[in-house]
């Protein structure tokens, strides 16, 4: 007797293979049997004939490292099809943090993460130990953020860490990756982490290699200087060692629309070096962040106190729109996209919970001031804690990017407000427009870079393909069917046509609807279960 049989589907392994027919057995929340299985006998029989039936969707970029113990705002991961996430990335999370630093990481992190009150760890351990008690809907895995650690041996301070701060982050790393993260994530654009050099990303890199895990990374610029910001970071995987995964890649602004097909050929040359290379993409031309993001680099240094203190500062405000209007060596949404593709997303305050769905110009307009003081006072009066939208790109590019066999789906989807249509759509969009509708990609190779992929990359050994002994996290969807609905007026609108989600061989959504089911786990590395077993014996 199974505990469920899943059968008469179109199977796709998460291989990349084509479908075949096979019946699906599962008992104690694995995969226990493939094959023809109509004379067995189930506790429960989904009968799915005509349907295609797909590992778990994993997401390999998210910002759910809070939300995920919410199910009620949570639950739209697994209506899209989405069993396991990656958190702790761009180098910015809530673990490894200090009785000192927590209070700064919780202001930095409340608009990108959220608020779920208290912090109640400090060790990676600790942090997922309460993820474990939390009971997620979706299982979990976690990368060191290279901020957290920064903070912990440096502060905020905006300057490059010496040899003995770099050697104390990288054994900082190393203790993560034996508490179970799967590699260890940067983001060169936000602070502390944009004050780094490459010689301090070696240093953590080899911390992460010495334990194979990957180096997810946001590059130092994706507009002007994309080039010389990819190579730093396949230079870094280069000298130590590390594999290198690029997060939500894309090249921004028309003018550097031809660094796009440059890139990739980068990627494939570095691949042919013998460097294990790869990115993740999300399937529309606008972006999703912190809206302080806009900010040069030296009003970050310091932590989100001191950037609102110089923000009411004129003599800072001079600088900065100096900066916005000529400075091209950071990543200047401003300058690159404009302020009328820059929309605000979410805000703190009911007060100005009017502005959230408006770019900048508008709200200049509604307040009678110009768009950077306008900009530079809802900052100050929502405490940093505000996110954004900026469109940035052309259709042809995604598609570019999409094809690439070095490519994996991700959202980097952010709660909150009126939220990037990612949040809701991203995987139901790239099997409904882009498979279904424009064919960009087969069925099979769409599915291979939402389970397969992300498995290899995350070095997972029992998820992201259907095989026998591996944990039975399972998605059915009508590929005739399902579609995104979610817009950038209206981003909150459920996707279609997934039907049935398990998540470790309990069924999570029925008939397309969440019924409140939480059988995640945390995820932790092959090597930390490896040495478990070695101190029990």
């Amino acid at each position: 007797m199974y505990d469920v049989i899943v059968k008469n589907g179109h199977v796709y392994d998460g291989s990349g293979n084509p479908w075949t027919k096979l019946d699906i057995g599962i008992k104690d929340g694995k995969i226990a049997f493939l094959g023809d299985l109509s004379e067995k006998q189930a506790i429960q029989i989904l009968d799915c004939k005509g349907m295609a039936v797909s590992p778990g969707f994993i997401d390999p970029h998210v910002h759910s490292d809070l939300l995920c113990t919410v199910p009620e705002i949570h639950k739209i991961k697994a209506l899209q099809g989405v069993t396991t996430e990656l958190f702790g990335q761009d180098g910015i999370s809530v673990a490894p943090v200090s009785e000192e630093t927590k209070p700064l990481w919780q202001k930095q992190l409340n608009g990108l993460n959220g608020d779920i009150g208290d912090w109640p760890w400090n060790s990676i351990d600790e942090y997922l130990t309460f993820l474990e008690k939390s009971k997620m809907i979706g299982n979990a895995a976690y990368l060191v953020p290279h901020g957290a650690v920064r903070t912990l041996v440096m502060g905020f301070e905006g300057r490059t860490a010496t040899k003995m701060e770099m050697e104390k982050m990288r054994e900082l790393i190393e203790e993560g990756m034996r508490q179970g993260a799967v590699g260890i994530s940067t983001g060169l654009v936000y602070p502390p982490n944009v004050f780094s050099n490459k010689g301090e990303l070696i240093e953590i890199c080899k911390g992460a290699a010495k334990y194979d895990g990957c180096f997810v990374v946001h590059i130092r610029n994706e507009s002007i200087h994309s080039l010389s910001a990819l190579d730093e970071v396949i230079d870094v995987a280069r000298q130590s060692g590390v594999r290198l995964h690029i997060s939500h890649f894309k090249v921004i602004g028309q003018s550097n629309r031809d660094k796009f097909k440059t890139s990739l050929e980068k990627m494939d040359e570095a691949r042919c070096e013998g460097i294990e290379i790869t990115f993740d993409q999300y399937p529309y031309t606008a972006a999703s962040t912190v809206f302080h993001a806009i900010l040069p680099p030296w009003m970050h240094s310091g932590g989100t106190e001191q950037m609102l203190a110089r923000l009411k500062n004129p003599e800072d405000r001079k600088r900065i729109i100096d900066d916005f209007n000529n400075n091209k060596d950071y990543e200047n949404w401003v300058l690159n996209c404009g302020w009328k593709n820059i929309i605000i997303t979410s805000v703190q305050s009911e007060a100005n919970k009017c502005l959230e769905g408006k770019n900048i110009i508008e709200i200049a307009e509604i307040r009678g001031q110009t768009p950077e003081d306008a900009s530079f006072d809802l900052l100050v009066e929502e405490k940093g804690s505000i996110t954004m939208i900026i469109h940035w790109g052309f259709e042809e590019d995604v598609l570019l990017g999409m094809c690439h066999q070095l490519q994996m789906v991700g959202s980097d989807g952010i709660f909150g407000g009126k939220p990037h249509p990612r949040l809701y759509g991203t995987f139901p969009r790239v099997l409904g427009k882009y498979v279904r509708e424009e064919g960009a990609l087969k069925l099979e190779q769409a599915i291979r870079k939402m389970t397969g992929a992300p498995a290899q990359l995350m070095r997972l050994k029992d998820r992201g393909l259907i095989k026998e002994n591996y944990q039975a996290d399972i998605v059915v969807f009508d590929q005739e069917k399902i579609a995104d609905f979610g817009t950038f007026d209206e981003p909150l609108l459920e996707p279609t046509g997934i039907l049935e989600v398990l998540i470790n061989g309990k069924l999570t959504v029925h008939n397309g609807e969440y019924i409140g089911t939480r059988a995640g786990k945390v995820i932790k590395a092959a090597r930390h279960q490896e040495m478990n077993l070695v101190e029990k014996a």
